[in-house]
C-alpha cells in the first residue's frame, strides 16, 4: 500500500484533534510518510468523499459500542446505520475503489434464539432475530443488525464489492493508550469483580481480527459474510486460565446464578481459515491481554 488514509470518526465529527485518539497512530512505523488523517462525521453524507478518493480498498470498522443507553436510536442505531451507507455512498463515487471491507459482529448472527449446543455450530448463513433482540432490549445488537442489513442492500444495489468480518469478543494487546470496550470487561473480572456470568464468550484475539482484514483486503476468493471465533469458552474457564498464569490476582470465583452452567457450541472457522487465518491460542491471547493491561496502567495490582 502506497498510503494508508484514516478518519477519526464519531457521530460529533471530533477525532484527530485528541492526541488520545492519533498520537498512537503517528508513531507507527512507516505513518510520517504514508498515514493521513482525516475528520469524518458518521451520519453526515459525503464526509467520507475526500477520505476514500482515489483509494483501492477502503475498511469500514467504526461503529459505535455502548452496551447500555436511554437513547438507542441516536447512540447507537443512527450513528451505525448512517455511517454504514454514507461511507458507500462515498465509495460509489470513486471508480478506483475495488473492494470494501467492513467489521460488523457476532452479534448479527448468534441472538436468533435457537438453541446453543455442543452439536452446534454457528456459521455465516446465521442471521440474529429482530424480534428477539427486541425482546430483550439488545440495542447494539440491533445497531448492528441494521447497519449490516443496510451496508449489504446498498453494495448491492450499487454494484459494492462488500465483504463483512464478523468477530466475536476481541482482547489482546491495545495498540491505544485507552481501553476498548470488550478489554473494558476483560479487565473487570481481574479488577475487583464478585461474581462472574454464567455465559460463554465468543474470544478471537485482535491480531486475528487485523489478519482478517488484511486476507479481505488482498483476497480475491474472500466474499460476503466472515464468522471470526477463535474459541468459544464459559466464563469459568477464561478465569481458570487467568488464575494459572496469574495466581495473586483476585479473580471472581463465583457465578452469578447456581444452574448447571450453560452449554457450549461452536463458530465455523472454515472461511476465516481460507483466508489464511491460524487462530492465536487463547493462552496467549490472555496473557498478552494482561501484560498489555499492566504496562498500560489499567491494572490494580
Amino acid at each position: 500500500m502506497d498510503r494508508i488514509e484514516i478518519a477519526q470518526c464519531d457521530s460529533r465529527a471530533e477525532g484527530n484533534d485528541d492526541p488520545k485518539k492519533t498520537e498512537h497512530l503517528r508513531t507507527l512505523n512507516g505513518a510520517k510518510e504514508r498515514l493521513h488523517l482525516f475528520k469524518a462525521n458518521l451520519v453526515e453524507e459525503g464526509a467520507f468523499d475526500p477520505v476514500v478518493d482515489g483509494c483501492e480498498r477502503v475498511f469500514h470498522p467504526a461503529s459505535p459500542v455502548i452496551m447500555s443507553t436511554d437513547d438507542p436510536q441516536n447512540a447507537l442505531i443512527e450513528p451505525a446505520v448512517k455511517g454504514t451507507v454514507n461511507v458507500l455512498k462515498s465509495c460509489a463515487k470513486v471508480s478506483s475503489i475495488k473492494r470494501v471491507v467492513a467489521t460488523s459482529s457476532m452479534a448479527t448472527a448468534i441472538f436468533n434464539g435457537k438453541p446453543l449446543t455442543p452439536d452446534v455450530v454457528a456459521d455465516e448463513t446465521w442471521f440474529s432475530n429482530l424480534a428477539f433482540c427486541e425482546e430483550n432490549k439488545l440495542w447494539y445488537v440491533i445497531s448492528k443488525i441494521f447497519a449490516e442489513e443496510a451496508g449489504w442492500r446498498f453494495a448491492k444495489k450499487n454494484g459494492i464489492d462488500l465483504v463483512t468480518i464478523h468477530p466475536g469478543f476481541v482482547i489482546g494487546p491495545l495498540l491505544q493508550p485507552t481501553l476498548s470496550p470488550s478489554v473494558e470487561v476483560f479487565a473487570h473480572y481481574i479488577n475487583g469483580a464478585q461474581i462472574f456470568p454464567n455465559d460463554n464468550c465468543k474470544f478471537v484475539d485482535a491480531r486475528d481480527v487485523a489478519n482478517a482484514n488484511i486476507g479481505a483486503f488482498e483476497l480475491a476468493s474472500a466474499s460476503g459474510r466472515l464468522c471470526l471465533v477463535g474459541i468459544v469458552v464459559h466464563y469459568s474457564e477464561f478465569l481458570k486460565i487467568i488464575h494459572k498464569h496469574y495466581p495473586t490476582l483476585h479473580i471472581p470465583e463465583k457465578c452469578q446464578d447456581d444452574k448447571p452452567f450453560v452449554p457450549k457450541y461452536e463458530v465455523s472457522k472454515e472461511k476465516a481459515k481460507a483466508l489464511g487465518i491460524d487462530f492465536i491460542p487463547l493462552d496467549v491471547r490472555v496473557v498478552d491481554t494482561i501484560e498489555s493491561l499492566k504496562e498500560k496502567g489499567f491494572l490494580n495490582v
